[in-house]
This record gives C-alpha cells, structure tokens and sequence, in this order.
C-alpha cells in the first residue's frame, strides 16, 4: 500500500490517499450519466462514453495538507454529494450525503500516480447499442464497496472524515442544488 499525493490542477488544494493498493479500492470507470454532467457542469469538458475514473475508498484515508476550506460541493441528480473546489472547478470526490456510509469516490486524474491503484478494475453503466447499459465485475464492485463501509461503520473509522462534521451529519461547505436552468444546458 502507497500513499498518494493529490492536488487539484491549479494546485490550491492538496492531499494525500493513504494506503492506495488495488485491494484497498475499488479502481472504477463509471458512465453513468450523473457522473459526466458533475464533470461538464464543473469543467465544461464532455467525457462522452468515456467514463470518470474513480478510486472508491473510505473518507478516513484521505487528508488535506492545503487549501480544505476551498472545497465547495454540489448536490447531483442521482442523490450524491460533488466536491470540488472553489479556486479552479476541478471535481475532486463523489459520496453519499451521509458520513455513516463511508465511500468516497476520488476523481484519479488529480492522483500524483495513479500505477498505485491499479489499472480500471470494473465499468458501471457501460454502454450498450441498444440503449441499455451494464456493468462489469459487479460483485466485486459493489461487494467490496459494502465491505470497506460496514467495518468503517463497525470501527468507528466513518467519523474520520474530512468532510462532514460527524456531530451535525452536515458537509464541511454548503450544498449547493444546481438550478434546473444549469442542469438543462448539460446534454445529457
């Protein structure tokens, strides 16, 4: 296992991924609508069906050396919670809007060196030429993202989160809803 430093791309904020491995995570290329819209609407760049890489992991092993109070987070139509920061728009992380389920999602593009991590493990929402979508390594995607949330759930670790003041449940920056003007004009 590695520690992994990240940094946003104007490098205003900066962190490290404690104790990357690809056993420790689940290294996954995602889709899914909602996750290309958080990229368009953040970056204005369409990934297209290229998908968002993500690193899924728990809360507890990230940290911020610089710039935590940068961080700004919006609420996405699938129900999750988009941090990213307020200095460049860059996304940085994906999670539940509750700290009790302990995932996060780490954008990979912002890692120092992604070879800690593995190569892409699993695909969600891949799409088909029917319209449809599938997945691939469902098990273990979704096993091992249910297994690393309940031992941080049982541990205690889900209270080792940057971003979520544990007392109130509350994100550490305001949520903010994206109009449904801004939400038209992605085309997704």
């Amino acid at each position: 296992m590695t520690d992994v430093p990240f940094s946003c791309p104007c490098g205003e904020v900066k962190g490290t991924l404690y104790g990357a491995a690809p056993t420790s995570g689940n290294h996954v290329r995602c889709c899914c609508s909602a996750c290309r819209a958080a990229v368009l609407y953040t970056t204005g760049v369409d990934l297209e069906d290229h998908g968002v890489e993500l690193y899924q992991t728990t809360p507890d092993k990230i940290s911020f050396q610089h710039g935590q109070d940068k961080l700004a987070v919006f609420f996405s139509p699938k129900k999750l919670l988009r941090f990213r920061v307020s200095c460049c728009g860059a996304p940085l992380f994906t999670m539940l809007p509750t700290p009790k389920f302990a995932l996060t999602g780490v954008m990979t593009n912002l890692l120092a060196d992604k070879t800690a991590i593995g190569p892409v493990a699993m695909e969600a929402f891949i799409p088909q030429p029917d319209g449809s979508s599938k997945h691939s390594s469902v098990m273990r995607l979704y096993g091992g993202t249910m297994w690393r949330a309940l031992v941080a759930r049982v541990t205690g670790r889900w209270k080792q989160t940057p971003f979520f003041d544990v007392d109130t449940g509350r994100p550490v920056a305001e949520v903010y809803i994206p109009t449904a003007e801004e939400r038209a004009r992605l085309p997704l």
